[in-house]
């Protein structure tokens, strides 16, 4: 209940949010993270614990200390979770949620397993293995590493069988995955939480633009069919109830060119596509976080208005601080800066969300305000 403590190991922004949303409910907020002094997330939190996620004897000691535990990125050895476990501390998502998350080839063999639909894939622990999957899937394909890739990194694309070998090395002989590449026509996520009894709550399709590998904006609701919408939600709401999941989780689609959904990955945490809930929705991805770790009622997660979301990314202070009167002018915009020490390009420093003055509206104008509001934050 409220006045209990929340501990997140993680110290970036999504802890950072996280910690914002526990404030108005009353809950104590606490940060483990071998970088949590002066970081987006220890800068929020009552106390701090600086500490390498290796030193479980820390990480027992601080799970004493808290009453529930969560994650802000899954790149967290699934050791932390069991040892704050074993002091007898909740870990929500669960370790075995961390687990499958955490490794593209565990979370893909899952998914298969689950009749979930996802690209065709095959293991790589050599050139051999690698060329052998070139010849079953054809190309082109996309060489991953298993573990610890995100934003576009650690990723290889191969167009012919003759570039296997360049790109073995470009991920440095890592265990990978290969993964057949798929025609789309939009990337869409669905961020959806589940309670200790089993509850479900979602905020709708979110359609996502990227740049260089990053998100770049978000926009909900999504602009596909009724049907990819619905299907959408139902295999999102089934991960979750097959991973079996306490928490929020994001799922994140291909759409194919004849409406057809493949499953990209999973973010067992609040995701970057969802910031917009933050307000455009009575209830926030990070209070929904908050109300499933701590066993709550879910709250109303309807879309209130349509609304767009834009990174915002270090190269903007590329001359110096933005000129952040150019969106805090226009009226339906919120600013969110994540108090990052340093920006540097690539860097997601911020992000700000436009919404509709009406439930009806349409989402290319809001757009377009947005954009041209970022594109004026620079310095001369």
């Amino acid at each position: 209940m409220p006045g209990a403590t929340i501990g997140v190991f993680g110290s970036g922004q999504l802890g950072r949010m996280l910690g914002l949303a526990a404030r108005p409910l009353g809950y104590r907020f606490a940060v483990f993270a071998p970088d949590a002094e002066h970081s987006p997330a220890g800068d929020v939190a009552d106390w701090v614990v600086q500490a390498e996620y290796a030193d479980l004897a820390a990480v027992r000691r601080f799970a004493r200390a808290i009453d529930v535990a969560t994650f802000e990125f899954e790149n967290v050895a699934a050791d932390v979770a069991a040892a704050a476990t074993a002091v007898g501390t909740p870990v929500r998502p669960g370790g075995h949620v961390l687990h499958a998350a955490q490794n593209r080839l565990r979370e893909k063999t899952f998914l298969a397993q689950n009749d979930l639909p996802v690209t065709p894939f095959w293991r790589v622990d050599s050139l051999a293995d690698l060329t052998r999957g070139l010849e079953t899937l054809g190309g082109p394909a996309v060489l991953k590493t298993a573990a610890f890739g995100y934003d576009g990194k650690g990723q290889a694309k191969i167009m012919q069988p003759a570039e296997a070998a360049q790109a073995w090395a470009e991920i440095n002989q890592a265990p990978a995955i290969l993964e057949a590449f798929v025609p789309f026509k939009q990337e869409v996520s669905v961020v959806a939480g589940r309670g200790l009894n089993g509850d479900l709550a979602h905020f709708g399709v979110i359609e996502n633009i990227h740049e260089n590998h990053i998100l770049d904006l978000s926009i909900a609701p999504a602009r596909v069919s009724d049907k990819v919408r619905q299907q959408a939600i139902a295999l999102a709401c089934d991960v979750l109830t097959k991973l079996e999941v306490v928490g929020v989780l994001c799922v994140e689609f291909f759409v194919t060119d004849d409406d057809q959904l493949l499953i990209n990955e999973l973010a067992p945490r609040p995701h970057n596509s969802g910031h917009l809930t933050i307000d455009a929705c009575l209830t926030s991805q990070f209070e929904l976080q908050l109300r499933t770790i701590c066993g709550l009622p879910l709250g109303n997660t309807e879309l209130l208005r349509p609304s767009v979301m834009a990174n915002l990314l270090g190269d903007l202070w590329h001359s110096g601080e933005p000129k952040w009167e150019t969106v805090l002018a226009e009226p339906n915009c919120k600013l969110h800066l994540y108090g990052k020490a340093a920006a540097r390009p690539g860097r997601k420093m911020g992000h700000c969300t436009i919404v509709a003055d009406e439930s009806t509206a349409a989402v290319e104008p809001l757009m377009a305000r947005l954009v041209q509001a970022r594109a004026r934050l620079p310095v001369a």
